[in-house]
């Protein structure tokens, strides 16, 4: 097969679906080398990707450009790249394609938010993405969806047959495993200030992530247990003002800490330091941090919405997302017991192991396989 992966998508900081397509193309890479692959993917995208010379892989490289950019692109001068290129079938690895296409096509949706939480987008991407999104359900041959959660959400909403969709789950990369020894690890993060006791949260700092209920509940847990920090993890979203404001309003100043975006050569490391992992998400559409924090041995909290149970089963304790006292519970109770704080790292651990980009690749051929070679 000649398939064409399209990249384009890929920010200069990638996080949960930037991290997909860095790792579904290099999996691909791994498994796939009878094919031919042709990845569309402007130069800091490529330099991210950082896949060596391998058989079978064509790059088709752009200049860096911005997001509208990119989409405007993407409908007018794309699709006579696509038909140059000579591929048989486009992956489109977020959310939207070009209308028109030479070819057969596969949209990947990494979760329903447009449509479930619009409030919690810009106004820019509550008017653009809903339309495209639903041009992609119709438009496409077949879609692929990160998590059950979101394929069910994306049926119910988009009226999509449920054998057009596929559930291709994220995977975790070798690199995110329990560090025996932290100690000799300290110094190579100095540069983040971490603090010697803290609780973590990873992922962008915007309102569904759903931050302040995090924060008042750490402000009660400090004012009984006061040698623990809140980190957080992650670049500034929209909307990071008011928790800002929230933050020096309680006096927490000095307690929580924002390191700002980590790399991923480095997000291992910053898991392993820290005593429990909370991800108090309002919806997810897969939640690669709790995985990642699950396979450094890591005891977990998250909330029982959206994806969340399905990624992390009986492994970490689930609360409602708008139940701060149970957040509250929930961080005394696992600090305070060691046996159950053992309990959740090993059941992590091993709920961890389940996932990996190497599945995602071959789950994602299939559906290639199903388009490009109908039995």
């Amino acid at each position: 097969m000649r398939i064409g992966i399209d990249a384009t998508a890929l920010p200069p900081q990638p996080v949960g679906a930037g991290n997909y397509i860095i790792h579904l193309i290099r999996a691909m890479a791994g498994l796939y080398t009878e094919d031919e692959f042709v990845i569309f993917t402007h130069k800091q995208g490529f330099s991210l990707i950082d896949l060596p010379d391998s058989a079978g892989f064509t790059w088709e490289i752009l200049e860096d450009s911005s997001p509208g950019s990119r989409l405007i692109w993407e409908q007018t001068l794309f699709p006579q790249l696509v038909y140059k290129s000579g591929i048989e079938l486009l992956h489109s690895l977020h959310y939207t394609r070009p209308v028109r296409l030479p070819c057969k096509s596969v949209v990947t949706f990494h979760d329903m938010t447009f449509f479930l939480f619009p409030d919690l987008h810009t106004r820019s991407k509550r008017f653009f993405f809903p339309q495209a999104i639903k041009l992609s359900a119709r438009r496409a041959d077949a879609l692929t969806a990160v998590s059950e959660s979101t394929r069910q959400d994306a049926i119910r909403l988009l009226k999509i047959p449920p054998e057009k969709i596929t559930t291709t789950h994220l995977g975790i990369d070798s690199s995110f495993r329990p560090i025996g020894d932290t100690s000799g690890i300290r110094q190579s993060v100095e540069r983040y200030g971490l603090p010697e006791r803290y609780l973590l949260y990873v992922g962008l700092i915007e309102p569904r992530k759903n931050l302040p209920m995090l924060v008042n509940a750490f402000k009660k847990f400090n004012e009984k247990q006061g040698d623990y920090k809140l980190v957080l993890a992650g670049r500034f979203g929209w909307m990071y003002e008011e928790l800002l404001e929230q933050i020096k309003r309680l006096g927490l100043e000095q307690a929580v800490h924002f390191t700002g975006y980590v790399p991923q050569k480095d997000l291992p490391l910053v898991y392993n330091l820290s005593s429990l992992f909370v991800y108090p998400t309002i919806y997810e559409g897969f939640g690669l941090p709790v995985l990642e924090a699950m396979a450094c041995g890591v005891p977990v909290i998250s909330t029982d919405t959206s994806s969340l149970p399905e990624i992390v089963g009986e492994a970490g304790i689930l609360i409602p997302r708008d139940d701060a006292a149970a957040l509250l519970n929930a961080i005394e109770t696992v600090l305070g017991d060691e046996d159950l704080r053992r309990e959740l790292i090993r059941k992590g651990l091993t709920r961890a192991a389940r996932f990996s980009w190497q599945q995602t690749a071959k789950l994602t051929y299939q559906v290639y396989q199903k388009v490009l070679m109908p039995a």
